[in-house]
């Protein structure tokens, strides 16, 4: 028996046909396809897992998009699944087969951990990208000589050489708001980021400039949360959450810590963060004050 799936979902030739986000956003995709066809034929992660000669951790972990794929796994999992249509089984495979290829990022291997590679990805398919900093001004948004003060701090025991293969991948990463399809950006930051001189006063006039510049473009929002308003550390530190047009693809949060982060997909955790990101942006100067904040603070800087 062929398995089947409901008309309104997206098929994977649609992914094969308009491809967006690199391979970390195609495995999720994939994953979330395969884990489809798995309940529609009501096997276990147990039985699918020993199909491919593997766990059930294995088929979770295959299913969220978290590792690579093997074109001969997919292929088994798809004869378990009653997928017998070889038009079907070869777009799976070709999806598989994208999947696995680097993303531009992978060159900077060396110094990417595992669980930083995934964000790079998830920016890379969104549409928004929401972020509250706390401590200092949002990555996407920083200067190469800022980046560097920053990067130095949460390595302190990095070479000349890893800290600028550091600061070049910051800047890289940057190139998505200037790209085509370029997502939007919607970034809170706390007063005390813009007061705290990093890199010396020369460095964070020049980095507060940049955000002026910034701020006037079209994809970019960006407000300020002043030493007034109170209240605004029960989010708990710095949030970003990331929002995609692809129906596989869930609102995710992403919580960063100093060697390590976590993802939320769960729909309750998401729904509390947006309520915390939603008061944060109401509770903050509104964007048309920004370049005022931000002129002033550079003037304290001459």
């Amino acid at each position: 028996m062929t398995a089947t799936r409901p008309s309104n979902e997206p098929s994977i030739k649609q992914y094969l046909e308009h491809p967006r986000g690199g391979p970390t956003v195609l495995r999720i995709v994939l994953g979330t396809q395969l884990r489809r066809l798995r309940e529609a034929a009501h096997i276990s992660r147990e039985d699918a897992g020993e199909a491919i000669r593997g766990s059930h951790a294995k088929i979770s972990r295959l299913e969220l998009g978290r590792v690579g794929y093997k074109e001969r796994d997919v292929a088994d999992l798809l004869t378990l699944y009653g997928v017998t249509d070889e038009t079907e089984r070869a777009d799976f495979l070709n999806l598989a087969k994208q999947a696995n290829t680097p993303g531009w990022w992978h060159r900077y291997g060396d110094v990417l951990p595992g669980w930083f590679e995934t964000l790079v990805g998830l920016e890379e398919a969104a549409s928004i990208i929401r972020t509250y900093e706390v401590q200092f001004i949002p990555g996407l948004l920083q200067t190469e000589e800022y980046a560097r003060s920053v990067i130095r701090l949460g390595h302190p025991r990095a070479s000349g050489v890893e800290l600028e293969r550091r600061v070049a991948l910051r800047m890289d990463r940057q190139r998505l708001l200037t790209a085509p399809g370029a997502p939007r950006l919607w970034a809170v930051v706390d007063e005390a980021a813009l007061r705290r001189t990093l890199g010396g006063r020369e460095a964070m006039r020049s980095q507060l400039e940049r955000l002026i510049e910034v701020a006037a473009q079209p994809n970019v929002t960006l407000q300020i949360a002043p030493f007034s308003v109170g209240g605004l550390a029960t989010a708990g530190g710095p949030v970003t959450i990331l929002r995609f047009l692809e129906p596989d693809l869930p609102d995710i949060v992403y919580l960063e810590q100093l060697t390590s982060s976590l993802y939320l997909d769960k729909q309750d955790d998401v729904d509390n963060y947006l309520a915390v990101m939603d008061r944060l942006s109401a509770e903050a100067e509104p964007p048309a004050r920004t370049p005022g904040i931000l002129n002033d603070i550079v003037k304290q800087l001459i």
